[in-house]
């Protein structure tokens, strides 16, 4: 994918909404692109994460593994199409984080893949920029919460 696809494929995806241009560029520059079949994860609950995610093409469900007393089962947090989403967060906070959930293609998906330590670096460089993905951060953290209490009242 070339990269004026790539940013024109951010530039649509909510989390992006009203960067500015020169740092979508930025971002943009950082990213390659992944296919999955579908049934393929793109991480698994209890790895450790290191990378985002924007969908490209195709439907992932977020889904957690859960253990009750004596029963085991699956709740699916989120379900993620065109445009969205996804990833390991704390790697923009310098942190290593397992992850909470598992992300599982439910058809084909392409996706863009971009390290969070990378956009680490540029948000540290950019006062600006480091600002506005720690405001769409929470607003996306936001989402996932709630979506993921309203998984566990489906219990």
């Amino acid at each position: 994918m070339k990269r004026a696809d790539i940013e024109a494929t951010l530039r649509k995806c909510l989390f992006f909404k009203d960067i500015e241009k020169n740092n979508l560029e930025k971002i943009a520059a950082l990213c390659k692109t992944s296919e999955y079949k579908a049934g393929a994860s793109i991480f698994q609950q209890g790895d450790l994460g290191e990378c985002l995610y924007v969908i490209i093409e195709g439907f992932v469900e977020l889904e957690r593994s859960v253990t009750l007393t004596d029963r085991k089962g699956r709740v699916v947090i989120d379900r993620l199409d065109h445009n969205r989403m996804l990833g390991c967060w704390s790697t923009l906070l310098n942190q290593p984080h397992i992850l909470m959930s598992s992300a599982i293609c439910q058809k084909p998906t392409k996706v863009i893949v971009f390290k969070g330590n990378d956009i680490r670096r540029l948000m540290e460089e950019e006062a600006s920029l480091g600002f506005y993905m720690c405001e769409r951060l929470c607003f996306l953290l936001r989402d996932r919460i709630e979506h993921a209490y309203g998984a566990l009242e489906k219990i």
